[in-house]
């Protein structure tokens, strides 16, 4: 050592040290060389041998057998010794999860039960949060394991790991809380014979995976164990338990959201349905529900509102940095259950985040920034699914939520909407995720209050709402967007032009669930709204006209759906000019129905005067073109022209392949319409052959209970019928009507359709009288729904007249159709096709009335 000279207080007697010092020195006078001072060293304490302080265990302890059996297989094995002879042996359990989910209780419970049982001789718990933690603890046990007292702390815990590696005592470590893996370098336990460790830590790192060591993740509660938790919580107030499972179910069995909401209750004197009702107040924060820090149950350090913010400040320390924090609050506002992980990379997003780090953010470093807060367990990114990718606890999201400034919160909810809307797929549909979509989408809704009705950015609503709609979800359509119209009134007010949309959106699905008179009353009462608001050429005003012709005609007024369309096409012609594609969409509803006033000639001619004018406008490839020659060749067919119809479809079809794809609904619905046209030109073998190949197709792309997938079941009865199973096709309309039933409702225009042609079955099946009786009772229900007038009510008439001719009573059946007659003259007029089927049914009852024979 270097010289020094000391003078002593007592006498000023000069000590001099002139040489190497080895130990600890007390020393007067003059020493001249080195000093060697050898110390005995301090004895070993005895086994067994426990140290460290570990927490207590919880109050409401709840045992997790799978979790524990984990742990169990991670650092013994599985017990398979076939196994444990080719692979080497575990010996690390690092248990990872979400900061609260338990990961320090399952330690506890797995160590304490091992040294209970004497498995082990030394039994280490270790407060791991920082590097210097872990060397100092290591330096204490090496102190009294081997006797080390050094104050080289690093030196010791060298020392420590070294003994035990070669020792014979059987040992356990808990690494509790790692915070960082790099905090561990150079301090993992060994591999030994006898030895475990046991890591808890919130991170998942790479690092923390290989040498014998094995993830073991730790998820929250389930609904069993939760439940369990809080009656074990609130067993002296068991009254307090009133409505447990639904706390449990709203606080994501989440354990330490669980043990603090049952100290809140209890200090409160609150039941879980009291709780419940606080949470859901939107007056209160996170903060505001759970106990105060000096209140806090368990020797809990934070409050759920608080216990995630180090994790998060991890994650956006890691590379890319900065990002991780911006794209959880993205995912705050979104479906905790699965978040597509392209909205994190769509340009809305990484907008966001390049304006947080100021600098330019793609979709890889996005992606990257997902992986940091998967890293820290903040989300749980999922490989098995790209449409449910992104997984988030909820009161992780809510805690994210209430940190947030609003104008954060309102930047965050403007780039989740615009990234719904770009990856909202069109025109292919995706039923899985357009689900999970709508879920993001109600998520945000819910999360976003007056955000979202800012900038347009809630018109991802009225996407969700379609998307219901276009999947055939027609009452959930409606239910929704009546829902979103009181929610745009008070958002935006009753005149706004999107509050009017909603209003439309709403009249449209109220005539899909089987009420088109409905739909046309509450048409006729937007119109005269929006043309005081909008103005009477307004593109809008436009469009609720065009959809008041529409459902007119489905409500039994084609003459008068005709005429509205004329006088439409007149103003937006004015309007919007002859070749503006709505303009040409107007063209389209005229001939639609001029043909379905009955004259499908007609209707011909004018869908190919507008299939020429759409492909000078449009071009070839447009799906506007592919619509109309889809419209033309269902008009050839309705004129008398079957083979030219399939032909024009069979062509339709390659170009619909190409540029729709095979499941685009117009696809199908073209694939639908070429095997029934095939049918009618004469091959009803294979009509029933495609259509059972359109079946599996539609149940594939749409679902089985999409009113299309429901429609092709029809055919395909029908066609049964038609190759000779009439017993067959009642049977399958029997079935189908149970499922249409079931989806679509009593009223729905597909339901009445269904019944009439199980009705019809039954009849050619040969049990004319029970067919009567149903089509009977069919026409009381389509009076009710449709009106006495309307087209299907009328059939409904003739049928049943036909069906009493057939059951043996030739009389009632000409009576019923000489009423029937005046009623069609009057409603459809002389020239109409169901003008002359009424004639032609009434002249063969009444040639069966004069008792002369048949062909």
């Amino acid at each position: 050592m270097s010289h020094r000279n000391e003078v002593s207080p007592d006498n000023g007697t000069v000590n001099q040290v002139v040489g190497g010092v080895s130990g600890t020195l007390i020393q007067t006078g003059v020493v001249n060389g080195d000093v060697h001072v050898h110390q005995q060293p301090k004895p070993a304490v005895s086994l067994p041998y426990r140290a460290g302080v570990a927490p207590q265990q919880a109050a409401a302890f709840q045992e997790r057998a799978r979790t524990t059996r984990m742990l169990v297989e991670a650092l013994e094995g599985d017990g398979n010794a076939a196994v444990l002879t080719v692979q080497p042996r575990m010996h690390t359990g690092v248990v990872s999860g979400l900061g609260g989910v338990g990961k320090t209780q399952v330690a506890l419970h797995y160590s304490q039960q091992v040294w209970a049982a004497g498995e082990v001789d030394v039994w280490v718990w270790v407060t791991a949060g920082s590097r210097e933690a872990i060397v100092s603890t290591y330096a204490r046990v090496a102190a009294d394991l081997i006797g080390l007292d050094d104050t080289d702390l690093e030196n010791c815990a060298r020392r420590l790991l070294e003994w035990l590696a070669v020792a014979s005592a059987r040992w356990l470590i808990v690494l509790d809380d790692v915070q960082n893996p790099a905090d561990l370098r150079g301090l993992w336990p060994p591999a030994a014979p006898g030895g475990r460790v046991v890591v808890t830590t919130r991170r998942r790192d790479a690092a923390l995976r290989g040498h014998g060591r094995r993830l073991v993740e730790v998820d929250v509660f389930t609904p069993e164990e939760a439940v369990a938790y809080l009656r074990t919580a609130l067993a002296d107030q068991p009254r307090l338990t009133e409505g447990v499972a639904e706390l449990a179910v709203v606080l994501g069995c989440l354990p330490l959201a669980l043990a603090q909401a049952a100290a809140y209750m209890l200090d409160r004197g609150l039941s879980c349905a009291d709780y419940r009702t606080r949470w859901f107040s939107r007056r209160r924060s996170l903060a505001s529900l759970l106990p105060e820090p000096d209140g806090l149950p368990d020797e809990h350090r934070a409050t759920v509102a608080t216990t995630w913010s180090l994790s998060v400040e991890q994650a956006n320390q890691l590379e890319p940095a900065g990002i991780a924090g911006a794209l959880l609050e993205v995912a705050s506002i979104l479906d905790p259950n699965g978040i597509p992980v392209a909205l994190f990379t769509a340009p809305s997003v990484t907008g966001l985040l390049a304006g947080r780090t100021e600098c330019e953010v793609d979709a890889e470093q996005a992606w990257d920034g997902l992986g940091c807060l998967h890293r820290l367990n903040l989300i749980t990114l999922d490989p098995r699914s790209d449409i449910r990718m992104v997984r988030v606890h909820a009161l992780v999201q809510r805690a994210t939520r209430d940190a947030l400034p609003a104008p954060r919160l309102k930047t965050a909810v403007h780039a989740a909407a615009d990234a719904l809307w770009h990856i909202w797929p069109n025109p292919e549909p995706d039923i899985a995720l357009e689900q999970v979509l709508r879920g993001n989408t109600d998520a945000m809704a819910e999360a976003a209050g007056q955000h979202l009705w800012e900038h347009d950015k809630h018109l991802v609503l009225f996407l969700a709402g379609n998307s219901l709609g276009d999947r055939g979800l027609a009452a959930e359509a409606r239910d929704y967007f009546r829902q979103l119209h009181t929610t745009a009134i008070t958002m935006l007010g009753p005149d706004h032009p999107d509050t009017l949309a909603a209003r439309g959106n709403l009249a449209i699905r109220r005539g899909e669930v089987g009420d088109p008179a409905g739909a046309v009353a509450a048409f006729e009462e937007l119109l005269t709204d929006t043309m005081r608001v909008l103005g009477s050429d307004h593109p809008r005003t436009l469009t609720v006209r065009s959809n008041l012709a529409l459902w007119r005609g489905h409500a039994g007024d084609p003459a008068g759906a005709m005429a509205a369309f004329e006088q439409l096409l007149t103003d937006r012609v004015r309007v919007l000019g002859p070749d503006h594609p709505q303009s040409l969409t107007a063209r389209g509803h005229l001939a639609d129905w001029r043909g379905k006033s009955g004259d499908a000639a007609g209707a011909a001619a004018a869908s190919e005067q507008v299939l020429n004018d759409v492909l000078r406008v449009l071009g070839p490839d447009h799906p506007r073109t592919l619509a109309a020659r889809g419209n033309l060749a269902y008009w050839r067919n309705e004129a008398g022209d079957p083979a030219g119809a399939a032909a024009a479809a069979e062509q339709l079809l390659i170009d619909q392949l190409r540029v729709l794809g095979p499941d685009h609904r117009d696809t199908l619905t073209n694939r639908g319409n070429l095997a029934y046209w095939r049918g009618e030109a004469g091959g009803p073998s294979g009509a029933m052959a495609a259509f059972e190949q359109l079946l599996t197709d539609r149940i594939r792309a749409l679902g089985p209970d999409h009113p299309d997938t429901l429609t092709t079941r029809g055919h395909l009865a029908d066609w049964r019928g038609k190759s000779g199973d009439t017993t067959g096709a009642a049977t399958m309309f029997e079935q189908l009507l149970a499922d249409v039933l079931r989806v679509l409702g009593p009223d729905h225009h597909d339901t009445l359709i269904t019944r009439s042609n199980l009705a019809e079955w039954r009849s050619e099946a040969g049990d004319p009288a029970g067919a009567a009786a149903a089509f009977e009772q069919l026409l009381t229900d389509r009076a009710r729904v449709l009106g006495p007038d309307h087209r299907d009510t009328l059939i409904t008439r003739s049928n049943l007249a036909f069906c009493r001719g057939r059951a043996g009573d030739p009389g009632g059946a000409a009576a019923m159709l000489e009423q029937l007659l005046t009623d069609v003259l009057r409603v459809l007029g002389p020239h109409h096709p169901e003008t002359m089927t009424t004639r032609k049914h009434l002249a063969y009852w009444r040639y069966q009335l004069s008792g002369r024979s048949t062909s």
